[in-house]
Order: C-alpha cells, then structure tokens, then sequence
C-alpha cells in the first residue's frame, strides 16, 4: 500500500487541482479500514459523503475544525479527569463521524438487543433464584467474588422484574469488519450527553449531507428512556400526586469526570439534577429538599456507582449516596435506574460463559461475537489458553480484586487492556498464585476510523470503540429499543488502547437508513403566544444553599479585596500611623491576618508583610484566597445554573488570584497542584502557611496590580448575578447573602472605626467613604467639608446608597419575603417578626452623639445589633430551606 494516497469524489475531481484533494494515511496492516476497500477504493458510504460534501466543503474542513474548537470552548463541554487531579479539560471533539450503513446496523441492532435481554435475565436470575449457578453455567466465584454482587439486593424483585433500563456494549472491528463485543456496561452506562452533544455539533456543520445521507435521529431513543422509567414510576404513584412521576437523575457531583453529561442530559431530558445530599428518605420514602419542602421522587437515573447509592447498606464511607434507598427500593416506593448491583456482569471473565448461558436462557446463540475470553479460575480454561496463545491481554476478572489479594504487590496485579499483549509464560507464576483474579482475551486488533488532521489536508486514522445503547420497551418484540447511533472513541495517536483519560478523542456516529428521517425532537420547539406558561423553576435546597453561600462569599471577597488595596496604599501615607491601630483591628477582623495580631504590632513593615503573606488560600484563615476557593466550590456545585461567563470569571478570579501570589513568592509552590478544579489540600509544598521573614523580597507594586485585577473580575461576578440570572427564588436567595454579608462587613468596620475614635477624623472620613465605595458621591454633595451627619447618613441611613446600612437592611427584608412567598411549603414566622423594619432601627440624630469618650455608643450598638441579627438570619434560613427534619405535613411552625 503507498504511503499516502489522494481522495477524490469522482475522476475529474481527481485530475482538478483546484479541487486541493485530501491526501489519505493508510492504517497499520492487518485492522480493518473504515474508509477504503482492501482495494483503496473509497467504501460507498464515504464517497456518498465526500461528494454530498463537495469541493467547498472539502476546502472548508480547516474552517470546520475550527468551528467545532469554538463551540466546545463556548459550550463550556468538559471532561473531568483524574489525572489532572480533578480539573475540567476541554472536550475531545473531531470533526468526521463514523458512518455505518441500514444493512450492517441491522446486524449490530439485533446482537446488541439480544445482549441487553441477556444481561437482564442473569441479573434478575442472580438476585433470584439463583439457577445458573445451580446448573453450574455460572461459576459461583464470579459472582461472590465480584464487588459489583451486592448482597442487601437479594431477594428485591423490580416491577416486571426490569433490572436495567439502559445497557450499553462497548464495540470494536475485528481485521475481517465482523462487529465484536468488547465488553459491557450495566452500572450506569456514561456518554449518553457528549454523544448527544457530538451530534448537535457534528450535524449543524454537515447539514447537507446529514440530511441527504437520512441519518437517522437520536432524540426518539431519549425520549423511551423518560418514558420507560415514566411508565414504571407511575404504578408507585399515590393518590393526590399528580399526573407525572417525579424522576431526577443522581450525579456524584461537579467533580465527577462526566459531570458535564450529567448536567445536560438532565437538561435536555426534563429531569431534576440531583446530588446525594439533596435527597432524604423518611418513611420508606424518598424526597427531594427544596425551598418549598420535602417533594416526593418516584424515580431515579442514577449515575452513582453500585457500591456508593446507600451509605447505610453498601460503603459506609460514601458521601455521595443517599442513606436508606435500598429500603425506599425494596418498600416498592421508588424505580432506581439501573438497580444497585448489576455491575458484577460487566466482568470481562462473563465472556466466555455468555454462549452457554445464552442457549440456556433465550435458547438461542449470540448473534454478536464477543473477544475471544478464559478465567483463569477455571483450570482447563487456563490451560487452553496457554495451549493457544503465546500472549495475550491480562484483564483483571473485577475491579480491584487482584490488587487486594496481592496484599500491596502491584506487581501481581493484572496489568490491564492499554498495556497491551503479554507474554503469557511470564506471568504464569503470579496467575497460578491468584487464578479467579486473572482474565484473559485474545488480542483483538480494532478497526480504524478516518480522523482529519487540522491544518494538514490530511486524512488519517485512529483506532476505535463504539458504544451502543440499548433501552428497556415494553412495547417492542424483544423488549428493547436500540439507539440508532453510538458513542465512539478513538485512541490517542501511537495508541491501541482507547482511553479518553488518556488523550483519546471522540466523534459523531452516523447510521444510515433508506427511510425518511423522523423528525422528532426533545429540544425547544417554536410555539405560539398563547402556548407560554412562566413556570417555576425547582430549586433543590442544596443549589438553594450554594447559591446563597456564592453570594456571601463573592461579597466577602470584593469587602477584603477593597480592605486590602486601602491598607497596602496608604502604608506609606502621612495618616498611616494615625490608622495603623484601626488597620490592625479591621485586618483581624476581616480575616487578612490573623487573629492574634501581636506581631502586627511591632509596626507598619512588619503589619504589611504578614498581610501580604496571609492572601493565599492556605494561610491558615478565612483569606481573600481562602474565600475565592470557596467561592468556586459554591458555583461549581450550581454550575448548570451559571452562566458561561459567569463561571469563567469565578474560576478565573481564584486562579489568577493565586498564581499572581505564587509569581511574587506570597503562596508555597504547588508541584503538580491543578489550575482548575478543588483546591488540593495536603499536597506537597501546599497547605503550610507561610513563614514570611523580613528579608524575603516583596514588590508591592506588582500585588496591588494583582488586587486591582480582582477587584474588576469580582465586579464582573457580582454584574453576573445581577444581569444574567433570573429573578427567581433562587436568585434572591444570592442576594440575600451579598446583602447579609454585606451588613455584617460593613456593621463591623463602622464599629471598629467608632471605637478606635477615628471616625471624626479626616483619615478616618477617608477610609470610610472608599471602604463604603461612597467617596465620588459625599465629594459631589458635600465638597470640601468633613461632617460626621453628613458622612453617617450616606453611608447609613440613605436608602439609595447601593452600600449604605439601612438600604442594604430594607432591601434584604423585602427580599426575604420575597423568597418566604415564592418557595410556599410549610407555614413559618415571617421575617419581619424577626428583623425590625428601617423605621424603628436609630435615628441619624442618635448616631452622630459621640458620647463622653467619642467613641459613638448608639452607632457602636446598631453595630452590633446588626451583626447578630445577621448570623441569626443565616441560621433561620438555613433551618427553613437547606434542612427539612420532618415530612412535608409535620414541618408546621407552632
């Protein structure tokens, strides 16, 4: 075969120089070429779609490559991976889709149908009666021996003994094309988002031939899934509830690697995106927390593995779970897709037993292949394979096991599919050692799939696995309805292996069909006037939370930022050590140095330095870095409610922040730490305060550019929620805590100044007046003059100041209420029972008396007073929404 070949669409494009023809890599000898024939020629649906796509679009696949770049960064599409240490990664998108044509998908179709009624008759027969291991067609270890088999689900039988509702099979070519079954995913199958996000994308940019080609759509697949568990949660439905089940889909959170699928397909499917801790069991039943109470949710598309659903009956030490579903289960009150416990048939050992059980139970044999597979917990099998193969691939039989037998010799552990074959006499010791832990599969040389190199003209190719879905239909023959298209991976370059964590990448999977496309879709469609219902939103109480503590800390942060850039300016200012004492007390106060601030005392050097070295997020306290981290967690936790500016300037104002310090050497290095993601606690060189010592070099210029750059992104943050977000309950609660926290701030720094009697003096109107972001506003009215009533009733009692004591107090009442009556639920004491309206709080008269030693007693106990009653509401609003002890007919206020 030549080293690179030319792809025409037909003879005189060939000969067309102004065609620019793409050149063509061939694959490694011996895999199966998804775009030519064993005699170069293009396969037909390939030239079919290079002609649809024509010399322009040909010309234009740079352009398009570019376009896909841009919508995954727009889209703000990532992948978690653990390698980075958690941090969010662009996704991988290519441009060419995997064409399949009508004849041979009706092939994949059938096998993997057979395959998902398969596998949920072993699991149903596992957790039941138990004959495949009575007639020994199921080795008794591979179930037992398996983590997946969980043990609190014996006996749990689900409506129409449906265990799975989505089965997913991993696909690969063998050299000859045959479809071969690589392995099977039944826990809780992921890729079902980015495949639909592949094809939002990949579909808008071939729009002529995806049309002409008659791909088939995806969106009437998605819509079975809903409607499956739909159809099995309305049988557990009471009286009173409504027409439609509540069904949620559980994810471990933001820093789950797939987090961003869970977030969309949530979306896109009309489903409640919940965490563990945003659901509760009380009665056997399960309930969702929200602002209005306790909801109850009748199903669950679980995205949880097996062993972390329950803390209470599976692994204690999971955070993520909810404590007591498996009984909600077994009470029959809740449908849980899939059950609990159907992982252990995703081990690879299964393989080479399905044939049997597939006679035994369908009474039919496998219309797929699956890779060629021995346990070497059979003795036989062991041998044979040795008979057979010289090397072969070492799979451990199921996750963890062979790890945990080895008893910390990693080196006895199966060493898995991406180290490739192995030399089976090698490993003959180790397997002989620990036979059931040990796997064996033929090495299977997958398929190449075309892959366009941006800015090469050049086409070349990558091996790949396709994952096919299939969903639980009563309504057809056999029960399931496959997904006409698929999830497919394509190795890293100079991989075998296909690993998206190591580098692989994805593409679009076109099936073809010979009929007229359905048109059919779950996205929005055009509707008239009259069709529009403003409905409500659900909040969770734990987005509710989150939203909330975003708001306090975002607040928290541009109040210590605006400290910071006051104190590190004026050090050197003639007031300076006129405010020095003030600076020390607002400082500790604040949360910039810490609390016992002795050594501040030596002077201004010494008071500046420990601030600078008391920024960063790990200085022992609640920091400006500290806060921006905390800030992230929040919006990280309510990221499908942000937008995606909003969250590229809360992660740009963390990390900026803190490699701004590590350039001036105010952070601890942190080899390896990530740019994204949580902070990484404990890692080394990071978390140690810092022992900042007067000869260490300091550029004070180059931090307050540092500070001066956050202060316009927290500014960009607060614009965020202020012009981005809808006005809901969720939104109000934000702002109630930008408004709590921004009393309390405030409250504070008024008192500190009154006590330490600089409140009257020039230095101290200044601080005042830009601490408060007020000093344009007293300039215009009151030029030239220093007058403690004039200066007290900006900044406290004039309700359009936007900073001012008394507006910000008013404000947050109203939107108290505001919040009380849109959630609804259960009746509670109004707010305004509890803080007292603006009319009772002082008069300006009574604040300016600066009492006998000048140090203003009324302003120092309406200080005070607010600060108390700030952190009271705070507990009254997280006892009202964030915790719910009591089923929704018990929660009463007496």
């Amino acid at each position: 075969m030549p080293t690179q070949s030319t792809l025409p669409f037909d003879s005189a494009a060939h000969d067309d120089e102004a065609a620019a023809p793409l050149r063509t890599l061939p694959v490694r000898g011996g895999h199966w070429d998804e775009l030519h024939t064993p005699q170069g020629t293009l396969r037909e649906p390939w030239r079919q779609f290079f002609a649809l796509l024509g010399k322009p679009g040909v010309a234009g696949l740079d352009g398009a490559a570019a376009s896909v770049a841009r919508q995954v960064r727009e889209n703000d599409i990532t992948y978690n991976v653990y390698a980075d240490g958690g941090g969010p990664r662009p996704w991988a998108l290519d441009l060419l889709p995997l064409i399949i044509d009508e004849n041979e998908w009706a092939q994949i179709e059938r096998g993997v149908a057979q395959r998902a009624r398969l596998l949920n008759e072993i699991v149903a027969d596992i957790y039941g009666p138990q004959t495949l291991l009575a007639r020994g067609l199921v080795p008794p270890a591979l179930v037992f021996g398996h983590p997946g088999y969980l043990r609190a689900v014996k006996g749990f039988a689900p409506p129409d003994r449906q265990y799975l509702q989505t089965v997913a099979l991993d696909l690969a070519r063998a050299p000859d094309g045959q479809w071969t079954v690589v392995s099977h995913r039944t826990e809780a199958p992921s890729g079902l988002g980015y495949l639909l996000e592949n094809r939002l994308i990949v579909s808008s940019l071939f729009a002529e031939p995806f049309r002409a080609m008659r791909v088939n759509r995806l969106a009437p697949t998605y819509s079975q899934l809903v409607g499956t568990l739909a159809a099995g949660a309305r049988s557990l439905m009471r009286e009173g509830e409504g027409a439609s089940p509540h069904i949620v889909l559980l994810t471990p959170g933001p820093f789950s690697e797939t987090y961003f699928e869970h977030a969309f397909l949530a979306r896109y499917l009309g489903l409640t995106l919940v965490e563990g801790k945003d659901l509760t069991v009380r009665d056997d039943t399960l309930y969702l927390k929200t602002l209005g109470g306790l909801e109850r949710v009748h199903a669950v598309l679980r995205r949880l593995d097996d062993t972390f659903c329950d803390p209470v009956e599976l692994r204690a030490d999971s955070t993520i779970g909810v404590p007591g579903l498996l009984q909600v289960m077994r009470a029959g009150n809740v449908i849980v897709s899939n059950v609990p416990g159907a992982g252990f048939v995703e081990s690879p050992a299964l393989h080479g037993f399905l044939p049997g059980i597939a006679q035994a139970l369908l009474g039919e044999p496998l219309a797929l292949p699956g890779v060629p597979t021995w346990w070497c917990g059979e003795d036989a099998a062991w041998r044979d394979a040795l008979a057979h193969l010289d090397d072969g691939m070492l799979v451990p039989t199921w996750p963890g096991a062979a790890t945990a037998r080895s008893k910390g010799d990693a080196g006895n552990a199966p060493p898995g599919l991406a180290a490739g074959p192995q030399a089976l006499d090698a490993w003959r010791t180790r397997i002989e050692a620990m036979p059931d832990a040990f796997t064996i599969q033929q090495p299977l040389r997958y398929g190449y799939v075309p892959r366009f190199e941006p800015g090469t003209g050049v086409l070349g190719a990558r091996p790949a696995v396709l994952r096919v879905y299939a969903i639980a239909d009563p309504a057809s023959p056999d029960g399931w309805r496959v997904l006409p298209g698929g999830f497919t991976r394509l190795a890293a370059e100079h991989q075998e292996s296909v690993s998206m964590q190591a580098g692989g990448s994805s593409v679009d999977t076109w099936v073809l069909s010979s009929q007229p496309g359905s048109t059919f879709s779950l996205l929005p469609t055009p509707m008239k006037p009259g069709d529009v219902r403003r409905a409500a939103r659900r909040v969770p109480s734990r987005a509710a939370e989150n939203l909330f503590w975003a708001g306090r800390y975002g607040e928290r942060a541009e109040n210590g930022v605006r400290l910071a850039r006051l104190m590190l300016g004026s050090l050197e200012g003639s007031d300076a050590e006129q405010l020095f004492g003030t600076f020390v007390e607002l400082a500790a106060a604040s949360g910039l140095v810490p609390a016992a601030a002795g050594e501040t005392q030596r002077g201004l050097d010494v008071f500046e330095r420990v601030l600078a070295a008391s920024l960063h997020e790990n200085a022992g306290m609640a920091s400006i870095g500290q806060t921006l981290a905390s800030q992230a967690h929040a919006c990280g936790e309510i990221r499908g409610r942000l937008s995606s500016d909003h969250w590229r300037n809360v992660l740009a104002s963390r990390n900026d922040f803190r490699d701004a310090l590590e350039a001036l050497s105010l952070a601890p290095a942190r080899p390896g730490a990530p740019r994204n993601g949580a902070p990484r606690h404990g890692a080394p060189g990071y978390g140690a305060p810092l022992e900042f010592r007067r000869s260490v070099p300091y550029d004070r210029v180059t931090l307050m550019r540092a500070l001066d750059t956050l202060a316009t992104q927290l500014s960009a943050i607060s614009g965020c929620q202020g012009d981005r977000m809808t006005r809901d309950e969720a939104w109000r609660l934000l702002f109630a805590g930008r408004h709590i926290e921004r009393i309390a701030a405030m409250a504070t720094v008024l008192r500190i100044v009154a006590q330490e009697r600089t409140l009257a003096t020039p230095a101290g109107f200044d601080l005042l007046l830009q601490l408060f972001d007020s000093t344009l506003t007293y300039r215009a009215l009151y030029p030239g003059r220093l007058e403690v009533p004039a200066l007290l009733d900006l900044i406290v009692t004039d309700p359009t100041n936007p900073r001012g004591l008394y507006g910000v107090y008013g404000r947050l009442r109203t939107r108290l209420d505001e919040i009380a009556h849109a959630a609804g639920g259960p009746k509670r004491e109004p707010f305004a029972s509890q803080l007292a309206s603006v009319d009772a709080l002082p008069s300006l008269e009574a604040l300016c008396d600066p009492g006998e030693d000048g140090r203003y007693p009324a302003l120092a106990a309406l200080c005070d007073s607010l600060a108390a009653h700030m952190a009271a509401v705070s507990n009254e609003i997280s006892a009202r929404w964030f915790s719910h002890a009591m089923p929704p007919a018990a929660q009463v206020w007496p």
